[in-house]
């Protein structure tokens, strides 16, 4: 049973939880698209999952970073962040905030969190940030295929 301590999920009914969140990053890291983008994995703590890109050749018509390689980190991190604790999710529902256009070749950073865990649903938040600036804020719902 999955409990919400301090903004965090404790799972205990998944004593194999390190191993779950390892293979939820292998298979992220295994996800050709990912990697096509050049997207990594930097960081699992406190329930947040952190996802870079540099963002090289992603330039649109106005040498800013185009807004669907924005919406893929996103979308990576959540997908990541959504299949860590014990039960698969896909996403039913997905949309983002450009707030500050990111330059193209610089380097993005994404840090997905849980806000919200229902029965058969959950809700992610995903901040996009390149250095201290946050470009974009991305929220995705996730759908429990199991249970």
């Amino acid at each position: 049973m999955s409990r919400i301590q301090n903004g965090s999920i404790s799972n205990h009914s998944h004593p194999d939880m390190k191993s779950r969140r390892s293979e939820a990053v292998r298979r992220g890291d295994a996800c050709e698209f990912a990697r096509l983008l050049g997207m990594e994995v930097t960081g699992i703590a406190g329930g947040c999952v952190r996802v870079a890109m540099q963002a090289d050749g992603m330039e649109n018509a106005y040498g800013t970073v185009h807004g669907g390689a924005i919406f893929a980190l996103a979308d990576h991190a959540f997908g990541i962040a959504a299949n860590l604790e014990g039960v698969d999710q896909i996403a039913i529902s997905a949309h983002i905030h450009y707030l500050s256009p990111p330059i193209a070749g610089e380097r993005l950073e994404a840090v997905a969190r849980r806000v919200s865990e229902m029965e058969k649903t959950s809700v992610y938040v995903v901040d996009i940030y390149t250095g201290d600036r946050h470009v974009a804020t991305f929220e995705g719902i996730g759908f429990k295929t199991e249970g």
